[in-house]
């Protein structure tokens, strides 16, 4: 081997930065374990909360800490930014993919248009939206194109507006050029969410976050690894953050007085045969404060007043009333029914009704407040003008947040205290449709655009506010379409598994390589070693996230590593035994077996980038380790081994065998004929695939929540739990459709259901927590609260350990991408065959095997589905072992092909003689390697966690029947395609 001195700077280079890189990660983990130390032993765990306040006082360590130097070198602030990122299943935390309402830009961009086709064409695009892939954007040109008439998108009552007229110069304009400045438009406005987003999040104080935009679909996935306080995230990511300014009415106005008096009497008349239905959320909504209220019919005869005996007192400076949080849904929805709308004096007819914001969780009464609108219902100032923001502290030290405007906010400003100040009314600041105070001006008008919201804050909240308005307002609605909530205890369980795996497989390993090959073991363990270190080294160098999956790519990458050397080693044996010296023999082995590692790696490496193209979340982290994995391996594989076998030889004395007694004479002199055994492969396969499609057939599949859409959580409780009787009792709750089902341990089960699959929103998903929480408080520890129960709660083990939303919509796209990326990882494969040996009958073999393969899988899951008990649902980490089962079955197949290559390159084909002889003298090298695959995966299969067991079940199944397919499918295949040819003597010589 040339260049071995440059092999080995770069060999030592390499690791160096990898323990560089790795540093930073043992740095951190050491300062937290000291500051995780420092707050057990202040805080006992007999004090009341003493979880949260450890937290808090490891937070207050690590904030004054953070700039001391550590070894010298960096400080652990530095250290953080730098450190191995861990993936939500690992760390715990929230990962979201938001939809940005493409029909709220349109709206927007038409000045919200009454115009009766745009809103047909919104409607027909909504419709269409539920059951089509294409873009929103699409299906609204192309409904406008059916509907239009005469109408143009360039019509003033349309596009044509003022702030489009420099774009639309003439209302003549064509659809085709409106549609093009349309499609700008909305893009523009997406980019904007996205800084929108980035800035909220960069201001939120996340460690390592990541947002990324999905192409142009108006998607944005957003991950936050280690958030605790997962409703706030939430709040922080889904607000639209329109902040508006508003006069109010006087509190003693006559007209609103006469008003409710009059409403109280009509519905004295409309109660005993009108049902009040709550409408859907609208800018206005009364029942801000309470989502998806179920409508109620209101039978009210026992009340002599039925608005006026819901006034809990009265209200606070500036506002109407106080009502009980629990009536405003009701009051809120007598307000708008048609009737009472009708009663409304002509001085105040565009009144607005708004509720005050509820100052805590055990707040119990809020006020109505009354404020001054106009025909278009738009504020006296919003938002834009608000150039920066930031949290403060009034005059009496409570938390608030200070505003400055720009130079026309000011101007407005200005008018509006003014006006305020005559009128002796108040200036109720509303963000998002809640009134968050309404003071009055007491000094005349307030010049300079200077203000200042107060109200009952905490200090993270006017953190959280300030943020959002520097950041600005969302361009449109942003709706949380897909979520994975993942809870801290069950993040560090993973962690444990995971790791506890890997080292069992990387134990079995080493030893197994010393075992079989001796002291060449003991040398390809070392080059092993070196692998892992560099994968996380590179892991770390390239901020990429580990996670639980990943772990999973990497023991698989043990495998992979361990694959080369065995390549290199039987090729070496091989050499020897032809009588070759031990120098030669070596250097002839490793040349020899390059071919086929290339190969092999390839094939792998195609379907891994596939994954990591067509994958999301974890599922990246698997492809993104494996691709990092296969290019280490091969280059400690060749390089490394080589040097240290080549180093060892160097000696006069030393000897090398590269086998021990026990295994000196394994697999030599094997002499099967493999093709003449072919028929009763194709028929014992036939009868393997025939079960299992007739299984898919009849039983199908068990769709997970990534595929179909819905709501699973992973519930823990105290003791043994029934999984039926709980099915039973939720069914009642959400409806037939519910699933629930045992997930490792007997305590623990995993509950799916569609229960409002279609509707989006935040409401929703407290919702069903919350029935979960009231349906099994019979099964939790007495005294548990909601708080404890739903995920998010530090180090708990009992209550939602992990939650996933998919919207039907992003599960028909993960559904496709999947098919995609199956098909595509075939069609790359054949391509990359047929390119390295030249013949469309090696390709067809080797696509042959891999259908055969993934059909038995799924055959496999389908009939044992029922009776397994672990999960084997299909989902993403499903697709993923199929990908994964394509490539490990390609690598086995590429071996034994490229073999047959080199032996029918030198002594030709011989009627299929030589055929056998190849994939003999292959048959210790693919049991070798598939047993030392199996027993990493069985190691992970049994100590690597619940969610993993699936996976590894596919792939453990995958590896069986790859083995056997590269040897009695895709070999005979190739040869019965070409074998009219090699009978008589046609076929043409392969040139290696």
């Amino acid at each position: 081997m040339q260049n071995k001195g440059l092999i080995k700077l770069f060999a030592f280079l390499f690791g160096l930065v990898s323990i560089y890189q790795l540093s930073y990660t043992f740095i951190t983990n050491k300062v937290e374990n000291e500051a995780e130390a420092f707050a057990i032993s202040r805080i006992a765990d007999t004090s009341e909360g003493y979880l949260s306040e450890r937290e808090a006082l490891e937070a207050r360590y690590l904030d004054s800490i953070g700039h001391n130097s550590q070894f010298g070198y960096t400080t652990y602030d530095e250290a953080k930014k730098k450190e191995l990122n861990k993936g939500l299943d690992l760390k715990g935390g929230i990962n979201v993919t938001l939809q940005i309402s493409v029909k709220d830009i349109l709206k927007g961009l038409a000045n919200n248009t009454k115009n009766p086709v745009f809103n047909k064409a919104l409607a027909d695009a909504d419709l269409a939206s539920k059951s089509s892939d294409d873009r929103y954007l699409d299906l609204f040109f192309e409904a406008f194109d059916k509907i239009k008439g005469d109408t143009k998108l360039a019509s003033p009552d349309i596009f044509f507006t003022k702030s489009l007229s420099d774009e639309i110069q003439t209302m003549d304009a064509d659809d085709a050029t409106v549609k093009r400045i349309i499609e700008t438009k909305v893009d523009e406005s997406i980019v904007s969410a996205f800084e929108v987003l980035r800035e909220r999040i960069d201001g939120f104080g996340v460690t390592q976050p990541n947002i990324q935009r999905e192409g142009n679909s108006g998607r944005i996935l957003v991950e936050l690894p280690g958030v605790r306080d997962i409703s706030r995230a939430q709040d922080l990511l889904s607000s639209t953050a329109q902040l508006e300014f508003w006069e109010t009415y006087s509190s003693s106005n006559q007209s609103i007085s006469n008003f409710l008096i009059s409403a109280n009497e009509k519905l004295k008349t409309l109660i005993d045969t009108a049902t009040v239905e709550t409408p859907v959320k609208e800018e206005s909504e009364l029942d801000s404060l309470l989502s998806d209220v179920a409508q109620d019919s209101l039978d009210l005869a026992s009340q002599v007043n039925p608005l006026l005996d819901l006034i809990a007192g009265p209200g606070s400076q500036h506002a109407v009333a106080k009502f009980a949080i629990k009536d405003t849904a009701k009051v809120g929805a007598y307000l708008r029914m048609p009737q009472i709308q009708r009663l409304i004096p002509s001085d105040i007819q565009f009144i607005k009704f708004l509720w005050e914001r509820p100052s805590t969780e055990d707040t119990e009464v809020v006020d109505l407040y009354a404020l001054k609108s106009n025909r278009e219902g738009v504020p006296r100032i919003s938002g834009d003008v608000v150039s920066d923001a930031r949290a403060d502290f009034d005059q009496f030290s409570k938390p608030a947040v200070s505003m400055t405007m720009n130079t026309r906010g000011a101007k407005e400003w200005e008018d509006l205290t003014g006006d305020a100040y005559n009128n002796k009314t108040g200036i109720a600041i509303v963000l998002d449709n809640k009134v968050y105070t309404a003071p009055g001006v007491s000094t005349g008008p307030i010049s300079g655009g200077r203000s200042e919201i107060t109200g009952t804050f905490t200090v993270n909240e006017t953190k959280d506010i300030s943020n959002v308005l520097r950041a600005g307002k969302l361009p449109a609605s942003a709706e949380i379409i897909q979520s994975e909530i993942v809870g801290p205890s069950l993040g560090q369980e993973a962690i444990d598994s995971g790791f506890r795996s890997f080292l069992i497989a990387m134990t079995v390993v080493l030893v197994w390589m010393v075992f079989y090959y001796g002291r060449a073991g003991l040398f390809a363990d070392i080059a092993l070693l070196l692998n892992i270190l560099l994968i996380f080294g590179v892991l770390t160098s390239l901020s990429a996230v580990l996670t639980l999956p990943g772990i999973a790519g990497i023991v698989l990458t043990i495998g992979m590593s361990v694959d080369a050397n065995v390549l290199i080693f039987e090729r070496i044996k091989e050499e020897l035994a032809k009588g070759k010296g031990k120098s030669q023999a070596i250097s002839d082995g490793f040349g020899n077996a390059l071919s086929s590692i290339l190969d092999a790696n390839i094939t792998t490496g195609l379907t891994a980038l596939i994954l990591f193209v067509f994958g999301s979340g974890p599922i990246k982290g698997f492809a993104t380790t494996l691709l990092i994995g296969i290019l280490t391996s091969l280059f400690t594989a060749i390089f490394i081994t080589r040097l240290l076998v080549d180093w060892y030889i160097s000696g006069k004395t030393r000897r090398l065998d590269f086998s021990t007694n026990l295994t000196k004479n394994l697999f030599t002199g094997i002499n099967i004929d493999f093709l003449i055994k072919r028929k009763i492969a194709y028929i014992f396969s036939l009868v393997l695939v025939g079960i299992g499609i007739f299984s898919l057939a009849t039983n199908g599949l068990q769709e997970g929540v990534d595929f179909i859409g819905g709501r699973s959580y992973q519930v823990r409780f105290e003791k043994e739990v029934n999984p039926s009787e709980i099915a039973s009792e939720l069914n009642e709750v959400f409806g037939s459709g519910t699933k629930v089902k045992e997930f490792g341990d007997a305590n623990q089960i995993k509950i799916t259901t569609p229960y409002k699959v279609d509707v989006e929103g935040i409401a929703v998903d407290n919702e069903i927590q919350d029935k979960l929480y009231t349906a099994l408080q019979k099964y939790l520890p007495s005294g548990i609260s909601y708080d404890d129960f739903v995920v998010g709660s530090a180090d708990k083990s009992i209550g939602i350990l992990q939650s996933v939303k998919v919207g039907p919509t992003i599960a028909d796209d993960i559904k496709n991408n999947a098919f995609l990326a199956i098909l595509g990882s075939l069609a790359v494969v054949f391509l990359y065959i047929l390119f390295r040996f030249r013949k469309w009958q090696f390709s067809l073999g080797a696509v042959t095997a891999v259908f055969h393969d993934v059909l038995i899988v799924l055959g496999i899951f389908s009939l044992t589905s029922n009776i397994m008990p672990f999960n084997m649902e299909i989902d993403q980490a499903f697709i993923a072992a199929i990908l994964t089962v394509i490539g490990y079955s390609l690598n086995d197949t590429v071996v034994v092909f490229d073999r047959i290559r080199e032996i029918v390159s030198e002594k030709g084909w011989k009627s299929g003689e030589n055929i056998n002889s190849a994939v003999n003298s292959t048959l210790g090298r693919t049991l070798n390697t598939s047993m030392t695959t199996l027993v990493v995966l069985l190691t992970i299969f049994v100590f690597g966690g619940e969610s993993l067991r699936g996976f590894m079940f596919a792939m453990i199944i995958g590896v069986i029947v790859g083995t056997y397919s590269s040897v009695f499918i895709a070999t005979p295949v190739m040869f019965d395609t070409i074998k009219k040819k090699i009978l008589s003597g046609n076929a043409d010589k392969i040139v290696k």
